[in-house]
């Protein structure tokens, strides 16, 4: 029996200390479970180690089959374009290596189930029925991916008895942490949850409790509490796994009826068949860093320079 493609990791990165050790703490842990099965992770930038790196150190160890999967929550330009581009790079620098590429880890149940248990360990005991959500994601420049923390919004909300469930951003895309509570507080919000759509802690993350405590401050008649982030639970890596059998399987379809790069959306028609190109990353040089739509503040914008995969493989198209 032929060897399984190894597993690869795909994160961002964050200038933050304590989220990038948290995910190369997941990856460790998801090697440590799964004997069988070769694992690294590495970030397309700002963070030790570069994607580069864990790719090295897994050829060293002799493997050549690679089934990536992209530990990000929504299909933004990370998944849609940086993190093909890096593989096709990584394809280039190591002759003889092959990659398949997943999808993005959410919607899923699972990560909907530990959505949950963060609002509930935020309400301590106090009634669902009169609890306000606001989800709020990390906002993109790219629509589609913004629509799917609606998504995400929507399906919370199904069947679990909260007053309602709405929708924020913390960075590149509207309604805002305060508007969206300025909402919730329209509504007539009791009490609100805001509840932060990130795998792990790091700067925008810590910024979504700051803003949230800063409205907070000038509402105190009304119950604002804050959840955790997703975090290392079981089910984010029984999640990934899944994600990986899906991409060693092949049998992958991205939502390709509202990309960016391939329809034309109002406002957005320059976008359509947009070439992509390899991320930058400070400890891999070899290449130049294009024009980005970052937040400045921390990296985890959205990039909207590339075209992407709609199958199993990971090269991208010029649509």
């Amino acid at each position: 029996m032929s060897r399984p493609p190894a597993l690869l990791l795909v994160g961002h990165g964050t200038r933050d200390a304590a989220g990038a050790a948290a995910f190369r703490s997941f990856v460790d842990q998801l090697g440590a479970k799964s004997a069988d099965l070769a694992v690294g992770g590495g970030f397309i930038e700002l963070s030790p180690p570069p994607l580069a790196d864990s790719v090295a150190a897994l050829v060293e160890a002799g493997e050549r089959r690679f089934a990536a999967v992209p530990l990000v929550l929504v299909s933004a330009g990370h998944a849609k374009g940086d993190i093909p581009a890096a593989l096709a790079r990584e394809e280039q620098r190591h002759p003889g290596t092959s990659y398949a590429y997943g999808r993005p880890l959410g919607p899923h149940p699972k990560l909907l189930t530990v959505l949950e248990r963060r609002i509930d360990e935020a309400l301590a005991g106090a009634d669902r029925a009169d609890t306000t959500v606001l989800l709020v994601g990390r906002g993109s420049t790219d629509p589609d991916a913004n629509a799917e923390v609606y998504k995400v919004a929507r399906l919370l909300w199904e069947g679990r008895g909260y007053a309602g469930v709405e929708t924020a951003f913390v960075s590149l895309a509207e309604p805002s942490v305060p508007a969206g509570l300025d909402r919730c507080l329209r509504l007539g919000a009791r009490s609100v949850v805001v509840l932060p759509y990130f795998l792990f802690t790091g700067v925008l993350p810590d910024r979504v409790r700051e803003q949230a405590a800063a409205w907070a401050a000038g509402q105190p008649g009304l119950d604002v509490r804050n959840a955790e982030v997703i975090g290392p639970e079981p089910e984010l890596a029984e999640l990934v796994l899944e994600r990986y059998r899906e991409t060693v399987e092949g049998d992958l379809r991205m939502n390709c009826d509202t990309c960016v790069y391939r329809v034309k959306l109002p406002g957005f028609e320059d976008r359509v068949g947009r070439p992509q190109q390899p991320h930058h990353h400070p400890d891999d040089p070899s290449h130049s860093h294009g024009p980005h739509d970052h937040d400045p503040h921390d990296g985890h914008g959205s990039h909207d320079h590339g075209s992407h995969d709609h199958g199993g493989g990971h090269h991208a198209h010029a649509h």
